[in-house]
């Protein structure tokens, strides 16, 4: 159990593959750019096979995964304080437990983009993490981002602004471009951009240009499917921010826009949870 008087921890669950070192590497920049430690978890179900030998240390093959992962860790920050546990039990409960009092998890995305034809109610454990973490969730892709602006979806309910300031926050850690994607139904005279659309995009930006002075922010208003809308946005970003629940939180855990950017945008999604303000908040 964490000492609640010590900085939260940026937690990253890892399980050897190449993906989850890339989420390793991820995990060790954003540690850095917050000034948190590193906490690298390993979930693990042993079960002895009665067909084999006992091994003698069978604990041994995880805890050399977690020493290799160390190893990634200290040459992507080595100034990052880094420490592992090693827990026997379910991914998806160990990982959910630690979201507790983490201050942001970050996971790799289970192969989902390589699968067009995910279905909403998918079961794979960055969804299922997205949709019940205690803290915002990184979800990461295998290859890391190029360099490029921060994106963010916003509707106006309150969700969205809390994941706005997050990705104000991370565009000014970044020393990057904001673009700020807002969709509205098309004027039914015209089939165009409503004329009152901008001009609100733009009154709920201000409060964060103000609070964020040196971020270069580029809004954008569009017409459409939100999702195909954000989709097309996401492709040049570096890192996409969403809420994890739109202006319609009664439909599920996860709003639409929320599940269509983990399955299908190509860089990293962070779900933002506005009931937890750890990550943001100094």
């Amino acid at each position: 159990m964490q000492d609640p008087t010590e900085t939260p921890f940026v937690v990253v669950g890892v399980d050897g593959s190449p993906l989850s070192l890339s989420a390793v590497r991820l995990a060790t920049q954003e540690a850095a750019r917050h000034s948190r430690p590193l906490r690298i978890v390993h979930a693990f179900n042993w079960v002895a096979d009665p067909a084999e030998p006992m091994p003698a240390e069978p604990r041994r093959p995880a805890e050399e995964l977690l020493d290799h992962a160390i190893v990634v860790a200290t040459r992507t920050r080595p100034e990052v304080p880094v420490s592992t546990a090693l827990i026997e039990g379910p991914v998806l409960t160990t990982l959910l437990r630690e979201s507790g009092s983490a201050a942001l998890l970050v996971i790799g995305d289970g192969g989902l983009t390589l699968n067009p034809d995910v279905p909403a109610d998918s079961d794979a454990t960055a969804v299922q993490l997205a949709a019940r973490a205690g803290c915002s969730v990184l979800v990461v892709r295998e290859e890391l981002p190029a360099p490029g602006p921060v994106m963010v979806g916003v509707d106006g309910s309150a969700s969205s602004l809390c994941a706005l300031d997050f990705a104000f926050d991370t565009a000014t850690r970044r020393s990057t471009e904001l673009v700020v994607v807002q969709v509205w139904d098309p004027d039914v005279r015209t089939g165009a951009v409503p004329p009152e659309a901008a001009e609100q995009l733009a009154e709920s930006v201000a409060p964060w240009q103000r609070k964020y002075p040196s971020v270069a922010v580029r809004q954008e208003v569009r017409t459409g499917a939100p999702e195909s809308a954000l989709l097309k946005e996401a492709r040049r970003a570096e890192i996409v921010v969403v809420s994890a629940r739109g202006d319609e939180p009664w439909r599920g855990m996860l709003g639409a826009v929320s599940q269509a950017m983990l399955y299908h945008s190509p860089a990293p999604v962070i779900v933002v949870r506005s009931s937890h303000g750890l990550y943001i908040q100094e």
